[in-house]
């Protein structure tokens, strides 16, 4: 066989693989402690436009000065962002504080 065309073949196999391929992209939804009640139900409704088309999301509470303080605030909206997203998805990553910022990550349900 020629080595060419065993090169050739190969990169064809490799072209097509990378074709059927779909890369997870991370969408970041960031938000307040004292996030409103429209713009919460705004935010979940992006959120679930995401999750639908296959993206994880990561919603971040970034606190600025004295909200630091009452981190529960932004434990208690990551929460209700978990629980309001249940039915379409599962919780990657726990609430997390890092710095100024808490997080959490979900993902589409299988």
């Amino acid at each position: 066989m020629n080595y060419g065309k065993y090169k050739f073949e190969q990169a064809k196999r490799e072209k097509e693989s990378r074709k059927s391929q779909k890369a997870v992209e991370l969408k970041e939804i960031r938000v307040t402690p004292n996030i409103g009640d429209h713009d919460f139900g705004f935010k979940c409704k992006n959120a679930r436009a995401f999750l639908e088309s296959g993206n994880k999301v990561k919603f971040t509470v970034r606190f600025r000065g004295r909200e630091l303080n009452n981190v529960k605030a932004g434990e208690v909206v990551l929460n209700k962002f978990v629980e309001e997203l249940s039915e379409i998805s599962t919780v990657e990553k726990k609430p997390i504080l890092e710095g100024k910022t808490m997080f959490v990550i979900l993902t589409k349900k299988i």
